[in-house]
């Protein structure tokens, strides 16, 4: 029996998994068993097919793939590249998959996909000092050179995955890491990043030198703020200004923030910007505080700004949820089968007009 290394997300954190393979005698038939969900199911057709394309023959036996430990539920495209790999080198004795995960979505004639669940997983588990080497594909590879102290090795398709276990020499396959091209400060022999770049700048902002004043002192020490002021005054002019004042990011920061954009399905941009997230009022408490299966806008606002415009108008469960993130900087999601905890150190903005009209600091209009 030949094991390969890959992992799984559970919840937001990476869970080691080992696909084991064994050809038997009896019915050919191809399994797939050790709770695998439906897009690993899937998975069948595409390795068959990409086997098949590339002009090899299933052997007429019985063949299983477990994926271990069998309690988890394992889900992502990216079992596809491991699955296929056993397969194909099972009767080769001489090859054996030691100390490499390997992770990759098969096309139908073999070509290897990225898949959003690969940077997520493989940054976890190279958090917890899982991970050294690692098998995936051009796209993934970009991606994942952000994080240190693994080796990344490339391929494009399955025949040169093949390959690349029957070389001799891997260091061919070996991906050269980007270096970040941002402006960096050295501060106690730590490196933090950032940009000289304001998309929104607050030389845009005429007068309201307090508020100003204000947002400097919020940004620097990480204090929340509440603006108050008639409609049109700058309130949210001033909030949307604030992330590109706050403190540089450490490259933990960034992997964290690209992370969050990976589970929210959106292509990481590995930017040194503080992120920033603005529910509209009328966004429900789901969404906010999130669940066990899907991040909300409390844990996306991570190392960054969560702006509440309008603060009167969210309903009191809301405004009463925020009390734990705030004071903990993470929130705790019990259900009955699961438990996850969330990172929600960000900083908090509201903005309220005066009175329900707007008008009871206005000096042209009166307050009805």
């Amino acid at each position: 029996m030949k094991i390969i290394k890959s992992a799984t997300l559970v919840n937001i954190e990476a869970n080691e998994v080992n696909v084991e393979a064994t050809f038997t005698k009896g019915l050919p038939s191809f399994t797939i068993v050790g709770l695998p969900s439906d897009q690993i199911k899937e998975s069948k057709d595409r390795v068959k097919s990409a086997l098949l394309t590339n002009e090899y023959k299933f052997p007429p036996k019985k063949i299983t793939i477990n994926l271990a430990p069998s309690e988890i539920k394992k889900t992502g495209t990216h079992f596809d590249l491991p699955i296929a790999l056993l397969i194909s080198l099972y009767e080769d004795k001489k090859i054996v998959f030691d100390d490499i995960h390997i992770f990759g979505e098969l096309s139908l004639n073999g070509e290897i996909k990225d898949s959003n669940n690969i940077f997520p997983i493989i940054l976890s588990l190279a958090k917890e000092k899982k991970i050294k080497n690692v098998l995936v594909c051009d796209k993934s590879a970009k991606k994942i050179s952000k994080i240190p102290n693994i080796n990344i090795y490339c391929v494009k398709n399955l025949l040169e995955a093949i390959d690349f276990f029957k070389a001799d020499d891997k260091k061919i396959y070996l991906y050269k890491k980007e270096i970040f091209k941002y402006e960096k400060l050295n501060i106690n022999g730590k490196e933090y990043y950032f940009e000289n770049f304001y998309e929104n700048d607050f030389a845009d902002i005429k007068g309201q030198e307090n508020a100003k004043r204000a947002a400097l002192i919020a940004a620097a020490g990480n204090h929340n703020i509440l603006l108050e002021g008639s409609p049109g005054c700058g309130k949210s002019m001033l909030a949307k200004r604030l992330p590109y004042i706050m403190s540089p990011m450490s490259l933990d920061e960034i992997l964290e923030i690209a992370k969050l954009q990976a589970l929210d399905l959106k292509e990481p941009d590995f930017r040194p910007l503080r992120v920033s997230r603005s529910p509209h009022c009328s966004s429900t408490k789901a969404s906010i505080v999130g669940s066990s299966n899907s991040l909300g806008e409390i844990a996306l606002a991570n190392a960054g700004v969560l702006f509440f415009d309008e603060l009167p108008h969210f309903p009191t469960t809301i405004l009463e949820s925020l009390r734990e993130p705030l004071e903990d900087n993470s929130l705790l999601i019990s259900r009955a089968n699961s438990k996850v905890k969330y990172k929600t150190k960000f900083l908090f903005i509201g903005a309220m007009n005066p009175c329900p009209c707007g008008n009871l600091l206005s000096r042209n209009k009166s307050c009805r």
